[in-house]
């Protein structure tokens, strides 16, 4: 992929960047309330589908999720560093940042899920651990050359296979079969565990692609002309590969283990979700209702960390059981209930983003 190195400073912010990462954010946010479960536990419809992930072999929308996660982590960490190294900022000082904010984000991807009913767990299944491996890597070769960066991503995907295919330990020889694969095997050995759901540890190895290729979408897009048409091309070419991969049976997609095929056409969508964005709001400059989501993209982290463990642990119970007291003096129904506590709990943690962004309060890693 041509992208120059980084050394200009950011003519503009990404607005785009703001909205996609806001987006996702909202989306996770209305998830964290249950609703997507409930309506698809009661009506099994087909487009309700699409906001869970899928059970093993197969793509849901929601399955997209977490890619663009780390996808747009490498553009904004592409972004800053070109601004903060223009500033006189050195390597030097980035780099011990960027360990302090990779160590932060070990630490609250492993606190996510220490607290369970029956005491204290250690696991390593959350989007913010996988973060703190792919944004160091990605750190570390965002001054490489463009086709050295992207001859890791290859070497990083042909590493996965090898792992899977290769390696034959009895119990966990079956590549692409659930609870009997590398990675389950890798999570015994560092957690002593393995998901019910199938997730894997390992699949950070893979998923650092999406933050590498986002490093290098953001130096590209620093260059300030417009890049559509080569965000699109590249977005067809591994939307191409990965669907061919699983379509010829040469590697399943499967989002739980990050197969290679998985990981290469997921990025393929975060390369169009993002040309779509930026063409829409920085190219045409569409940006009417662009506040909505800026207000909660500026706190990413906080609300997906307030949602997390303290909406899940008490916010959500503590404002549904209001909510649902109030609508059963009018003898409303069940999803009505339901509708109403999802509203008012993503309404209110809304309203707390408004009130650090109006208070100018950024909490950063």
């Amino acid at each position: 992929m041509p992208v120059s190195q980084v050394s200009k400073p950011i003519p503009t912010r990404l607005l785009s960047l703001d909205l996609l990462r806001g987006f996702i954010m909202v989306l996770l946010a209305i998830e964290s309330t249950g609703i997507y479960d409930y309506l698809y536990e009661h009506t099994h419809g087909r487009f309700i589908e699409q906001f869970t992930h899928h059970p093993w072999h197969g793509l849901h929308f929601w399955d997209l999720v977490q890619p663009v996660f780390m996808f747009i982590a490498g553009v904004a960490m592409a972004f800053s560093l070109n601004k903060q190294w223009s500033n006189g900022v050195t390597w030097n000082q980035t780099f011990k940042k960027n360990l302090i904010r990779c160590g932060w984000l070990f630490f609250w991807g492993v606190l996510d899920y220490a607290v369970r009913p029956k005491g204290l767990s250690f696991e390593l299944w959350d989007v913010l651990t996988q973060l703190s491996f792919t944004t160091l890597i990605a750190f570390l070769i965002i001054r490489w050359n463009p086709l050295a960066q992207i001859g890791v991503c290859i070497g990083l995907l042909l590493l996965t296979e090898a792992l899977y295919r290769f390696i034959h330990i009895p119990g966990f020889d079956q590549p692409f079969t659930d609870q009997h694969n590398f990675g389950n095997y890798i999570d015994l050995l560092l957690m002593n565990k393995i998901n019910s759901g199938g997730w894997v540890a390992i699949n950070c190895i893979p998923t650092a692609v999406h933050t590498i290729a986002g490093a290098l979408v953001g130096k590209l897009l620093l260059n300030g002309n417009h890049k559509l048409r080569q965000l699109l091309l590249w977005g067809l070419a591994c939307l191409v590969i990965g669907y061919g991969l699983d379509a010829l049976s040469i590697t399943p997609i499967i989002k739980r283990i990050a197969t290679t095929s998985f990981t290469i056409t997921s990025l393929g969508w975060c390369l169009w979700f993002l040309a779509i964005c930026y063409w829409w709001v920085d190219v045409l400059g569409h940006r009417k209702y662009l506040t909505f989501f800026t207000i909660v993209s500026m706190n990413s982290i906080f609300i997906y960390l307030f949602f997390e463990i303290v909406g899940g642990r008490w916010f959500n119970g503590y404002i549904s059981s209001i909510s649902n007291g109030v609508l059963s003096w009018l003898n409303a129904g069940e999803l009505l209930k339901v509708i109403v506590a999802a509203i008012c709990i993503f309404g209110l943690e809304w309203l707390l983003c408004y009130f650090l962004y109006k208070k100018k309060i950024f909490f950063k890693l």
